[in-house]
């Protein structure tokens, strides 16, 4: 029988611990399954003219056998996916983790094969979004008016920034590093790893440990692919998914204070907000929090504790 062959893309670069995970994928793949699959690695579309975007397109016509992305790119099949973007969620990463692995996670895998074209095969951690911007520091609601932010494509989240007086642009992050060192966007929030991977710390000298979104990442898989393969391919699979987000996991979590040392005082101002401060922010956007919570009661918050 001929090996199947596992394509995987991604959208960042060798440092990225989303590209350390996908080659830990596999290598655990390999492990497991043997001359049965072929694993092939794609580790940024960028590159290749594509936008992160693009990905979840390419799993579901079968160019890739999976991708890992934000959460919020699969709510058009999933709409509770799209609310791991609401603002001041989860206060920490434990916390996360418990939701993530618990019922919660659990019922969205679940709706993931019942309504759409994929397999949600694991949870990564996409990093606590912080604010950076070119302009001025951020340590108030009352500082971000007016600032045009680069957001991800999220209209959740727009709704949240504007509150704060934001400007938010949706755009792609491919084009907004192109686009960076012009007039379009004053701002962005991304996790400090994302900041300093994508050189963004060189031109936003203002950075606001706001963690205002804790972002979550799904490794998807094309589900008919899926379907189709041997149980030893699939079980190879869900074993390679479960071993490659515990590195990612441990990555994410010494990531933030690795990006810090590397940023330089005398290039970046990075602020850290008071308890108090934090709160305002928190209470400036909770608006956005109770509507979503009347809209999903019993699918998503009923099974967030």
């Amino acid at each position: 029988m001929a090996p199947v062959t596992f394509r995987l893309g991604g959208y960042q670069k060798p440092a990225s611990i989303h590209t350390r995970a996908c080659q830990r994928f596999g290598e655990v793949l390999q492990r497991e399954a043997g001359d049965a699959v072929r694993f092939e690695f794609v580790p940024d579309v960028l590159a290749l003219g594509h936008k992160s975007g693009d990905l979840p397109g390419m799993v579901e016509r079968g160019e890739l056998s999976a991708c890992y992305i934000s959460s919020l790119r699969f709510a058009k099949w999933v709409p509770e996916l799209g609310l791991f973007d609401l603002p001041f969620l989860f206060p920490d990463r434990d916390a996360a983790y418990r939701v993530l692995d618990g019922k919660l996670g659990q019922s969205l895998q679940q709706k993931t094969s019942q309504q759409s074209p994929f397999r949600l095969l694991a949870y990564w951690d996409n990093g606590f979004r912080h604010f950076s911007n070119k302009l001025r520091p951020v340590r108030t609601p009352a500082d971000c008016k007016g600032i045009r932010i680069r957001i991800q494509m999220s209209e959740l989240q727009a709704e949240s920034l504007r509150l704060l007086g934001m400007e938010p642009i949706l755009e792609d992050i491919k084009i907004f590093v192109e686009q960076i060192g012009g007039d379009r966007f004053d701002g962005q929030d991304n996790p400090l790893t994302n900041i300093v991977n994508f050189d963004i710390h060189k031109h936003h000298r203002h950075i606001t440990l706001s963690g205002h979104v804790y972002g979550v990442a799904c490794l998807m898989a094309n589900r008919a692919q899926y379907e189709s393969w041997p149980e030893q391919v699939q079980r190879a699979v869900d074993i390679a998914a479960h071993e490659a987000t515990v590195l990612q996991r441990q990555l994410a979590a010494a990531e933030d204070a690795e990006m810090l040392k590397r940023l330089d005082p005398a290039q970046n101002e990075v602020v850290r907000l008071t308890t108090a401060e934090h709160r305002a922010f928190a209470e400036a956007v909770r608006p956005v929090t109770d509507r979503y919570r009347k809209d999903f009661a019993d699918s998503f918050f009923a099974l967030l504790d």
